[in-house]
């Protein structure tokens, strides 16, 4: 008998012994891989044991048996999800796991800004490192995305919604386009197009308005009057003459120098609204959510005209003579005062160098 209790006395501490190892073994942490980051691939549909397969492969867990435990242990062998998964630190096999388990995939943030064209776009596109401009450029001709929308759109211009995208390392730019017309569809709602549709305005006329809308002011509360502007002047026939639009026309030409000079309000395209009356053939850049709402419900005003106040903000005016005086307070007398400012300043500096120079001796 004593014999049989000091055998189950041994074999208790070796099942406890083993038990320690094997809670150290799935507790402790891990680094493998001489690189300052490992990436694991983890597609869709993989079994859990090819997924441990990479991961030991990859030096992020040690061994085939320690992934095992620390799966069993974890209780997680069904929830471990697809992506791309980055690895930077030692980490215990239980925090690998539960690292799939919660999905915590590597994604790269990207930020499309409001009021850009696809060619700017795209620029963005190719300084993440997602390919190169070109093939977004090229992605974004697919018109096929916003058939149903806009049966008369020729890309995708106006229809890549402006936003934050998360997106995974070998994100190539079909699928980057797609996830944007995605985004835009729901940012344009139910709601909004119906209320369009009520005012006998089109997807497409909506969205080349709130373009328009979008590019002459980042204000939220200035949107609905800019809205409100445009829309009076479609009404009673006078042409937009929308700056935006005249170097939209000259961007697709490869015409626009960074500056707007007088000269180029003649240039002859049917984005030139100075030239053109009406909404110009499409949008001229990606509309964000406020201006796409402003477009549909433009305040309730009767303005005409509206100038730069130079500080973001904009002053309206219902009448071309009110206009005027707005255009010599803030864009004639503004400018004057500031060159005389500067003039005046320069003077001091110089008068203040003289007298300088002056005490040296």
């Amino acid at each position: 008998m004593k014999k049989l209790i000091a055998g189950f006395f041994v074999l208790l501490v070796v099942a406890c012994g083993v038990l320690v190892v094997l809670y150290l073994r799935v507790s402790q942490p891990y680094r493998g891989y001489t690189e300052p980051e490992q990436f694991v691939d983890v597609p869709s549909g993989l079994g859990t044991r090819t997924i441990g397969e990479r991961l030991v492969d990859a030096g992020v867990i040690r061994d085939p048996l320690t992934y095992r435990l620390a799966l069993l242990m974890s209780g997680r062998a069904t929830r471990l999800k697809a992506g791309e998964y980055r690895f930077t630190d030692p980490m215990t096999p239980r925090d690998v796991i539960a690292k799939l388990a919660r999905g915590d995939v590597y994604v790269v943030p990207v930020t499309f800004p409001e009021g850009l064209t696809i060619a700017e776009m795209s620029k963005i596109f190719e300084a993440k490192g997602f390919g190169e401009a070109a093939a977004f450029v090229r992605a974004a001709q697919d018109r096929s995305l916003v058939a149903e929308l806009d049966a008369k759109a020729r890309d995708l211009e106006g229809y890549l919604f402006p936003d934050t995208y998360a997106l995974p390392r070998h994100t190539d730019a079909a699928r980057l386009v797609r996830q944007m017309v995605d985004r835009f569809e729901r940012a344009l709602s139910p709601d909004l197009r119906a209320a369009a549709a009520g005012k006998g305005l089109s997807v497409r006329e909506v969205v080349t308005l709130a373009s328009i809308v979008e590019k002459e002011t980042a204000r939220s509360d200035e949107r609905p009057l800019v809205a409100a502007v445009y829309r009076n002047r479609l009404k009673v026939g006078m042409g937009l003459q929308c700056d935006p639009t005249v170097i939209y026309a000259l961007q697709r030409a490869g015409r626009y120098s960074g500056n707007l000079h007088h000269d180029d309000l003649a240039y002859d395209s049917p984005y030139n609204t100075y030239r053109y009356s009406g909404l110009p053939p499409g949008p001229i850049a990606s509309p964000g959510e406020a201006s796409l709402a402003a477009a549909v419900h433009p305040a309730d005003a009767d303005y005409l005209y509206f100038v730069s106040r130079n500080d973001g903000s904009h002053a309206f005016a219902r009448t071309l003579d009110e206009h005027n005086r707005n255009v010599q307070k803030f864009q004639v007398q503004y400018f004057r005062d500031l060159r005389a400012a500067k003039q005046n300043e320069a003077g001091k500096t110089a008068k203040a160098g003289k007298t300088g120079r002056h005490l040296d001796h």
